[in-house]
């Protein structure tokens, strides 16, 4: 049985990437920080498949840590999917206070990279660590700075942690725009249910995970498009 680490999966993309892993018999170690809906996807979960949830902040190096020994002594697949937005409603970088971005990159950026440095002496050659990022990262968006420039910095830190485990895929991804509690957070008030269902961005990332690309930079909705072509 395959094992992932999905962080982040008690609700939208984690949680919808979950299911479809879960469908395919993974084995899954999950987080979230709130402990309530983790709990309830847990229990979805285990329905149909070996599923291990521990309620936490990837910030934090003990809960990181719990994560990687609890998947065991084989991991065939890290997702990074735990983000944080940062102030919300979206502040320029003029006012964007310090300590609060500090916190944007921990979340997004380091701790990523710290949970790769943890799983991978346990992933064997071909396994895979996807980065989901945004086109925040690669577009001047008012408002995003802090978040997008989070998410351009992981996605170097992927592009080099790709080059030097050339044994490994290494995936920055793009989801795409989705209707996720995160998104109506970036527009208070605004009705954004014109946005697509996180599930729609599952087959993209299911691509990498189930595919031969090699390691870099994706768009979900384009590898959706190849593998219906």
């Amino acid at each position: 049985m395959r094992t992932a680490i999905v962080t982040g999966a008690s609700r939208g993309l984690g949680l919808e990437l979950a299911r479809a892993l879960a469908d395919r018999g993974w084995r899954l170690v999950i987080d979230a920080r709130n402990a309530t809906e983790l709990e309830a996807a847990r229990a979805e979960l285990i329905a149909t498949t070996g599923v291990i949830a521990i309620a936490g902040d990837v910030a934090d190096p003990a809960h990181r840590a719990r994560l990687v020994e609890q998947a065991g002594d084989t991991i065939d697949l890290l997702v990074n999917n735990a983000s944080t937005l940062g102030t919300s409603p979206l502040p320029p970088l003029v006012d964007y206070d310090l300590e609060t971005l500090a916190g944007v990159f921990a979340v997004n950026t380091i701790a990523p990279l710290a949970l790769a440095q943890l799983a991978i002496a346990r992933m064997p050659a071909g396994s895979r660590i996807l980065n989901i990022t945004s086109d925040a990262a690669v577009e001047a968006y008012e408002g995003w700075g802090a978040y997008g420039a989070s998410k351009a910095a992981l996605e170097q830190l992927s592009a080099v942690l790709a080059a030097e485990q050339p044994d490994l895929r290494v995936y920055a991804v793009d989801p795409g725009d989705m209707n996720t509690r995160m998104h109506q957070d970036a527009f208070p008030g605004e009705d954004i249910s014109d946005r697509p269902p996180p599930r729609d961005s599952v087959p993209g990332l299911l691509a990498l995970v189930e595919g031969d690309e090699p390691s870099g930079r994706y768009r979900a909705a384009e590898l959706t498009a190849k593998a219906g072509a």
